[in-house]
């Protein structure tokens, strides 16, 4: 606006010599070329901003609806996975007599719904050891059996979850994995839920590498009452690392969320940046104190199953969360993740609500999704 104002006066100043005219007409175009980038440029800002503000709108985090209870969201958002996938299996089992057919149809079954070759082909060996040793001759025994193996692979050697009980001092939780996953959203969630348990939560920008991502954990932040340690887009991450956890120990914070860019697990220079940042937290904070927190996309089936087994190769992935499993009716990718890889899930994601963000509790996730409408 000032070089605007700017040229309307010399256009007034007629007394002005004809050569100090010209240079001036020369500097006032160029002067306005840079003015319309510099409005160009703020307009986009503008306009990011306000498209970051409207998706983390569209992405609020809802209030709980407490008539439904934990166990009544988990079954609802488990309803795509038990009507297409359990209904299937329900039907298998069903039949008369116990013979090659029932074990290639659930074979079959089992695959489609992104239970994984691997996790299928022991879970039939398992079922056909069963039928032997305990001389099962009935479906409906051998179907019970079915569940207690899958109960049984789920379960992580009772490991805590993270994060769930209380600890003193401050606690690191380093979230990894692609974009679209559902990690900054997941991210909001855990920071209202500890805030919630009166622990302290501090933010920090470590997606440096995508544009908006920065903008959009402020944005999170704001509406949170939340804290978000950030530098400039393309700053080096393992500084922005470094900076929250100085700035976690100074304000004697509980619990520091630390964003990571969702780089493509195919990228080998993005995933050592990755192996960068989390050296400096264990550093920093003490390798005691830090957890590293995959998110997957259940929707995304085995190609989520290939990027955990790189995450996990990279930093040493702690626990998973699974979300959008309200999406897909092919949950089975949940057993192949605890199975083919050994990682324990922590959490999985049912809905879009704050209460729908759920600790994985294997036995009552298998009876949500055997159990009968």
């Amino acid at each position: 606006m000032f070089n605007i104002f700017k040229r309307n006066k010399d256009d007034e100043n007629n007394e002005e010599v004809n050569g100090e005219e010209n240079n001036q007409d020369s500097n006032k175009e160029q002067d306005e070329k840079i003015e319309s980038k510099d409005q160009a440029k703020n307009i986009d800002k503008n306009e990011s901003r306000e498209n970051l503000e409207a998706d983390v709108e569209s992405a609020e985090i809802l209030e709980d609806d407490s008539s439904k209870g934990f166990f009544g969201r988990l079954k609802e958002g488990l309803s795509k996975t038990r009507n297409s996938f359990v209904s299937k299996v329900s039907s298998i089992f069903s039949r008369t007599n116990i013979d090659d057919e029932l074990y290639e149809e659930l074979e079959e079954t089992l695959i489609q719904a992104d239970v994984g070759v691997r996790t299928t082909m022991e879970l039939i060996d398992k079922m056909k050891a069963e039928v032997e040793e305990k001389e099962i001759t009935e479906p409906e025994e051998l179907y019970q059996s079915f569940q207690a193996e899958i109960k049984r692979i789920l379960i992580a050697d009772d490991e805590e979850l993270p994060l769930a009980t209380d600890w003193e001092g401050l606690k690191v939780l380093m979230v990894v994995g692609v974009n679209g996953a559902g990690k900054t959203t997941t991210i909001a969630k855990l920071a209202n839920r500890y805030q919630d348990n009166g622990k302290k939560v501090l933010l920090a920008a470590g997606d440096t590498f995508r544009a908006g991502a920065i903008d959009q954990l402020k944005v999170w932040g704001n509406r949170l009452g939340v804290d978000v340690i950030a530098q400039s887009e393309g700053a080096d991450a393992a500084a922005v690392a470094y900076d929250a956890v100085q700035a976690a120990k100074s304000r004697d914070v509980d619990l520091l969320i630390i964003d990571t860019a969702g780089r493509l697990h195919t990228q080998k220079n993005l995933m050592d940046e990755l192996q960068k940042v989390r050296r400096v937290v264990g550093r920093e904070a003490g390798e005691e104190r830090v957890e590293t927190l995959l998110v997957l996309d259940a929707t995304t089936g085995q190609n989520a199953l290939n990027q955990a087994d790189l995450f996990n190769k990279s930093v040493d992935v702690d626990g998973v969360a699974l979300t959008k499993l309200d999406g897909t009716a092919r949950g089975g990718i949940v057993i192949a993740v605890r199975n083919e890889l050994g990682l324990p899930i922590r959490l999985i994601g049912v809905g879009e609500a704050a209460e729908d963000l759920q600790d994985f509790k294997p036995e009552d996730f298998v009876e949500a999704l055997f159990s009968d409408e």
